[in-house]
């Protein structure tokens, strides 16, 4: 896989940095004295397909065209305060569908990387932040469950389960009108589990769970589905590029979470033991968006390779996680754990989505990424108003 080029919005300008000024950092974090929120581990529910839990596009919604695939991504949409960005983003991406319909280059789908609902999951919530919020969305959407997706609430008159009603709304068993939508067109999605893989004719998508804690968690049996889910990917190369998406992010260089050792931890494990390396990894939990490369040394597996990983957090939310400062003392970054990465670009004070294109030629498939942002003005008025901030092109 080739970086083919980085582009940022004509808007960002070079910016001289002194010595006396703020600065923030270029690294990822660890934020120092978090407490141990390990005790908040909720088992998952029962998977609603068979192993090794695949969904064919295809059975969703055919693709025109077996060379392009263009859809939409954005992670932590949900606001139990208040929906209004949640509601400009979502119609920025409408705007830009129709823009595009009938090009080829629309969105087919859009892929949620989580936190649909907040603050815990409930039935009751679904209405107002995803179903109204999404009337208007035109494609099909897919998702894996966020830390507020699979919480409870301890003071929940309605005792439930661990992401009931997100497999309610996801994980059905055939499509229908989900009771708690306030009967919305949109009916039930049909994944087979929490934790998943998307099959397109361009890729292999493959979805992870990592459970309620504030770092996740990842099972050992998720863990050797996600070994086998690689190893199949990995035999479709070239004819498919590979994406992998988890809601907690590995790297972050935010203020509220940083990153998340466990999911280093388990991700550069799996990759070391197989082998095999994903072409990408977008992630949400922290809301705002960043791009780090992560720079494999010679020796290894992975020599020479860089892998782009992408926070993707900030699709509605109201509060937005800005990165920190070298000054600050809660964060360190000179971890062995962080040696070769480093946040290529980041945007920590607007909402926004992810645009992904897939284009199959004679060369093989290139892949790129494109983050949109908003204006912070809580209106959608007529127009296109989304602003590209920055692109990656990657050839497979």
């Amino acid at each position: 896989m080739d970086i083919v080029s980085i582009q940022k919005a004509d808007h960002q300008q070079p910016v001289v940095m002194r010595s006396s000024y703020p600065q923030k950092f270029s690294k990822p974090v660890f934020k120092k004295d978090v407490p141990d929120d390990s005790f908040k581990y909720l088992p998952a529910p029962k998977p609603s397909g068979k192993y090794p839990y695949h969904l064919d596009l295809e059975s969703i919604d055919p693709v025109p065209d077996q060379n392009k695939l263009a859809f939409h991504m954005v992670g932590d949409t949900g606001s139990i305060r208040t929906p209004d960005f949640q509601k400009l983003v979502v119609g920025e991406m409408v705007k830009q569908f129709e823009a595009a319909e009938k090009t080829g280059y629309e969105p087919q789908f859009l892929f949620h990387l989580g936190d649909v609902v907040y603050n815990h999951g409930e039935a009751s919530q679904y209405q107002r932040q995803f179903f109204e919020p999404y009337q208007k969305y035109p494609g099909p959407i897919f998702a894996i469950p966020g830390n507020h997706d699979s919480d409870i609430n301890p003071d929940s008159p309605v005792r439930y389960n661990s992401l009931d009603a997100f497999k309610a709304v996801f994980c059905d068993t055939e499509r229908r009108t989900v009771s708690f939508s306030g009967n919305a067109a949109r009916k039930s999605m049909v994944q087979p589990n929490v934790y998943w893989t998307l099959l397109t004719p361009l890729a292999n998508i493959i979805g992870m769970y990592s459970n309620v804690t504030k770092f996740g968690v990842v099972t050992d049996e998720q863990r050797d589905w996600l070994v086998h889910e690689l190893k199949r990917a990995d035999s479709e190369r070239p004819d498919k590029a590979m994406i992998l998406c988890l809601h907690h992010s590995p790297y972050s260089a935010d203020i509220n979470h940083g990153s998340s050792m466990p999911m280093i931890e388990l991700l550069e494990g799996v990759f070391e033991e197989t082998g095999i390396y994903p072409d990408i990894v977008f992630s949400g939990h922290v809301h705002s968006y960043q791009r780090f490369s992560r720079h494999y040394p010679g020796g290894g597996h992975g020599s020479g390779r860089v892998l782009p990983f992408i926070v993707a957090g900030s699709g509605g939310y109201d509060e937005l996680h800005p990165v920190a400062y070298t000054s600050d003392y809660r964060f360190k970054s000179d971890l062995p754990e962080f040696e070769g990465i480093n946040l290529e670009s980041s945007c920590d004070t607007k909402h926004g989505f992810l645009k992904v294109l897939l284009e199959r030629t004679t060369d093989g498939i290139t892949l790129t990424v494109e983050f949109y942002t908003l204006p912070h003005e809580r209106r959608v008025e007529v127009g296109v108003h989304a602003a590209l901030e920055d692109r990656l092109v990657l050839k497979i």
